[in-house]
């Protein structure tokens, strides 16, 4: 966030609280002062918990105001070589025939990983198995050796494998094709409206004062039209996407992500 410190001239510290797959970091903004000094970097994560954890103490679309939408990341679909489909239509028509007998890894049930792979299960009509790891790298070992088929991971993560042929690239997660990977069409040229793409952005405790809002909005949208911070942005694999505080809020799919939920029958107490 220095970038933001920079246009507001006063220092901005990064705490992590990890836990809770983003519920504990939430819940610590949430109980803050509303005076924007203490600022939430609100991710995908936070659409699908909603559902995922059915005994959370607040509400993110009630509890959290949003400021600003950064932008997506893309995910890649990517194979084991030793999987037979070179395609997003091949690949269905395997798994089809094949059910219960594809494995797409992941590195936990409240990832974005595996939501994108429910979400194909769901959207294509397989029944592809998951398998949760421990971390992304556990994860991605098991792909590598061939004891899982599947996984959806961060583009920037797969490019060296699969630019070495270690991993295959089969289709990227979102609506278009990735600048990174310009060869790989997207999971929504075979599923219309195929949309898997990781997210984050700006929020801030619910009764934080609009002008306080509209003036963070206003600098951070700035900030992304800044060449220096856009192509910093850009070589992480992000698709920057400046608007306002109501895009924002319009752009967390809750209630999507809470069908993909209850389809695959998630749930992390």
């Amino acid at each position: 966030m220095g970038w933001l410190s920079d246009r507001l001239d006063q220092p901005f510290v990064v705490e992590s609280r990890p836990g809770g797959a983003t519920n504990v970091a939430t819940e610590a903004v949430i109980r803050a002062d509303a005076d924007g000094h203490t600022l939430l970097l609100a991710t995908s994560p936070n659409a699908t918990n909603a559902t995922l954890y059915p005994n959370l103490k607040f509400s993110f679309i009630r509890d959290i105001a949003p400021i600003a939408f950064i932008g997506r990341l893309a995910n890649v679909m990517v194979l084991n070589p030793s999987f037979p489909a070179k395609t997003v239509l091949e690949f269905v028509a395997f798994a089809k025939a094949n059910p219960d007998k594809v494995y797409f890894a992941s590195a936990g049930n409240g990832t974005a990983g595996r939501m994108s792979g429910e979400l194909f299960n769901m959207m294509a009509g397989v029944r592809m198995e998951h398998v949760p790891y421990r971390s992304t790298a556990l994860a991605v070992a098991d792909l590598l050796s061939g004891q899982v088929q599947v996984m959806f991971e961060n583009v920037v993560a797969s490019m060296d494998y699969i630019r070495t042929g270690k991993l295959r690239g089969l289709a990227v997660t979102t609506t278009t094709r990735s600048a990174l990977l310009p060869d790989i069409p997207s999971v929504a040229d075979v599923l219309t409206g195929f949309d898997s793409s990781p997210w984050f952005g700006v929020g801030a405790p619910k009764d934080t004062p609009a002008e306080i809002i509209g003036k963070l909005n206003r600098e951070i949208n700035a900030a992304l039209a800044d060449p220096k911070v856009a192509a910093g942005l850009a070589d992480l694999g992000t698709v920057l996407l400046p608007g306002s505080p109501a895009d924002f809020g319009r752009l967390i799919e809750t209630a999507k992500w809470g069908r993909v939920v209850k389809f695959s029958g998630a749930k992390v107490e």
